[in-house]
C-alpha cells in the first residue's frame, strides 16, 4: 500500500471508529448528514474518497478533532482523549437518578466506597 492509501485507511477507520464511540448506527448518521447509508459505509470501508466538507461534518458530528479524524493526530493517548471525551458527553444526557445509578456502579466495579 502506499502512502496515500494509508492515509485513506486511517481516516476511513477513524470515521467508524467515532461513529460507534457516539453511539450512532450508520443509518442514524448518514440521516444527520444527508447522506445515502452506503455513502458511509463506504467511506467506512475505505472504499469512498471523503471531501473537506464531509470531513467537517463527521468531525462536527461525532464532536470530535478534526485533526485526529484526518489521521494528523497520532499519539494512541489522542484515542483515549477521545473516548473519555465521548463518555463524558454521554455522561451528561443522564437525569440525576441515573447519575447515581451510574455511580453505583461504577463505584462498585472499581471497589471504592460510597462515603469516600
Amino acid at each position: 500500500m502506499n502512502e496515500k492509501n494509508d492515509l485513506k485507511q486511517i481516516i476511513a477507520e477513524r470515521i467508524k471508529e467515532a461513529r460507534e464511540l457516539s453511539g450512532l448506527s450508520q443509518g442514524q448518521a448518514s440521516k444527520l448528514l444527508k447522506m445515502h447509508r452506503p455513502t458511509i459505509s463506504e467511506i467506512e470501508a475505505g472504499n469512498r474518497n471523503v471531501s473537506a466538507v464531509e470531513l467537517s461534518q463527521f468531525a462536527e458530528l461525532y464532536d470530535v478533532n478534526i485533526s485526529w479524524l484526518s489521521g494528523q493526530m497520532t499519539d494512541p493517548k489522542d484515542t483515549e482523549d477521545l473516548k473519555q471525551q465521548l463518555a463524558f458527553r454521554e455522561l451528561q444526557k443522564l437525569n440525576p437518578e441515573e447519575v447515581e445509578k451510574f455511580m453505583n456502579v461504577f463505584r462498585a466495579l472499581h471497589g471504592t466506597d460510597k462515603d469516600e
